[in-house]
Order: structure tokens, then sequence, then C-alpha cells
């Protein structure tokens, strides 16, 4: 297996130990690390759920076109939300910057994120050939 890292500078800083993408087996698969609500500028958490999940697909996207491809490639989604009262608005956020087939996706309620975000999502993407 061969492991390629993926970095952009559009979209935020790794606040931890790790990267903000890995590219494996041959280049085909790119697995993106969890986004936040931070801007890649200012490094400042987006204000409220909508401008948050926003900026959470922003971010997929800049490091999802660093990996390679766009958001179309995805083919699995998680969404970690502290308030499952906003599933619907992800929803209708989500339809905006994906078509059908939609990826596989997993959403679950969690106690807390990084930084007091309120949503968090991560990706698998596949390269098309």
């Amino acid at each position: 297996m061969t492991k390629q890292i993926v970095h952009t500078a559009d979209a935020p800083q790794a606040i931890g130990t790790y990267s903000q993408a890995v590219r494996v087996s041959g280049g085909d698969t790119v697995y993106l690390s969890g986004q936040i609500g931070l801007n890649p500028v200012s490094m400042q958490m987006a204000d409220g759920i909508e401008a948050q999940i926003q900026q959470v697909f922003a971010n997929l996207t800049a490091v999802a076109k660093a990996g390679g491809g766009g958001l179309s490639d995805v083919v699995k989604l998680n969404i970690f939300l502290t308030d499952l009262d906003h599933f619907s608005l992800v929803n209708e956020i989500m339809a905006s910057h994906f078509s059908q087939p939609y990826p596989a996706r997993a959403a679950v309620g969690v106690k807390a994120l990084p930084r007091g975000a309120l949503v968090e999502m991560d990706a698998v993407m596949v390269l098309q050939g």
C-alpha cells in the first residue's frame, strides 16, 4: 500500500495529529479527515449552524480538490451533529452540494465536537480512473 498525504491551504490546517486527507492504494481512494466550520484563513468558527454546515462543505470541497477529485467522487459521508434537530438542515444544504446517486451516509448525534463546533463531517472519496 502506498500512502500520499493531501494538503491544501484552502481548508483549515490540522488542529491535531492528523492529515487533511490521505490517498492510498495506487491513488484511487482518498480518506478525508473530519472538517468543522473553521474558516481556513482566520481559523475562526463560522457563526451558527447553517454557516458551519456551509463552511464544512466548502472545506471538504477544498480537500477533495487537493486530493484530485470533488464531492461527486465521495462514496461515503459521515456527519456528526451535537443536536440531531439540525439533521433536516444538513439534508437541505447537502442537496445543494451533491446530486444523485448520493453517497452512502451516516449521521450521528454526539455530545461535543472540537472547538465547540456544532457539526463535523468526514468522507471517503474514490477517484474515477
